[in-house]
């Protein structure tokens, strides 16, 4: 394990990553309309949302407790993290089979992230745990401007970014796919489908030239038109219950084979 030192370096460098990818002046981007919107017009839940935000962006005080009562990883159980946003979060909630019973795999969701936040915790939040492998969903709040316009270009800073950073600690990655969207309940307007196609086909490419693990969730739940198959989510976002059956054993086999590429 690397000291702390070499950590806040990381995450120093990480930051300046995800800063530095300019917009692209000819690609469309989707802003938050929070983003937007003058102060005196936001609810009160909004105030609170965005003041929690400018006190810790990325939401480095989330897992930091967990974290540290976490116990030494049990012999002959290999540690995994499943880093990501809602989706990964939501993995386990009630009417679900659970996250992974018996397994002792770590779920570091945290809802509404994007890749330049998680990027920020990777440090924390998967390093310094020191799992033998972290699988990675990440990018659909970036499609849909959460934290503000962002293009292709700089979603693909950001993961490479983090998966540089595993491969630097000798964590084996899992590259997952960014699921379906139907639509942005939250971001009406945006047409989710080509853009998530467009990500997906480069991040399996970066998998395939890195010979990392790439795990194809959009495959078996897209419907025809590129969204998320009503039966697997109501929302047109967030899997049900139905849905992660679907995402469970892919994600089992695709952890499989990057153990056994260590």
């Amino acid at each position: 394990m690397r000291g702390s030192v070499e950590l806040a370096a990381a995450t120093v460098v990480t930051l300046g990553l995800a800063l530095a990818s300019p917009l692209g002046a000819a690609e469309a981007v989707a802003v938050n309309p929070l983003l937007q919107t003058p102060i005196d017009q936001l609810r009160p839940d909004e105030v609170r949302f965005m003041q929690q935000r400018l006190a810790d962006w990325p939401q480095l005080q989330r897992y930091r407790d967990a974290n540290a009562r976490l116990p030494a990883a049990v012999p002959g159980q290999p540690r995994v993290v499943f880093f990501g946003d809602s989706i990964t979060e939501g993995w386990g909630r009630e009417g679900s089979a659970g996250f992974f019973p018996g397994k002792g795999w770590l779920n570091r969701g945290i809802s509404g992230q994007t890749t330049a936040q998680m990027l920020v915790r990777f440090p924390q939040d998967v390093l310094a745990l020191k799992p033998q492998v972290v699988v990675i969903l990440a990018g659909t709040n970036d499609i849909a401007g959460n934290t503000g316009p962002s293009t292709q270009a700089m979603i693909e800073d950001n993961l490479h970014a983090m998966m540089e950073l595993a491969r630097a600690h000798g964590i084996a990655v899992v590259l997952a796919s960014v699921l379906p969207v139907s639509e942005y309940p939250w971001m009406p307007g945006i047409t989710p489908a080509p853009k998530v196609r467009a990500l997906n086909t480069a991040l399996k490419r970066y998998a395939e030239a890195k010979q990392l693990v790439y795990l194809d969730y959009y495959t078996p739940m897209a419907n025809a038109a590129g969204g998320l198959d009503p039966q697997l989510a109501e929302d047109g976002v967030h899997p049900t219950a139905k849905g992660y059956a679907v995402m469970a054993p892919l994600a089992e086999a695709a952890v499989k084979r990057a153990l056994q590429q260590k």
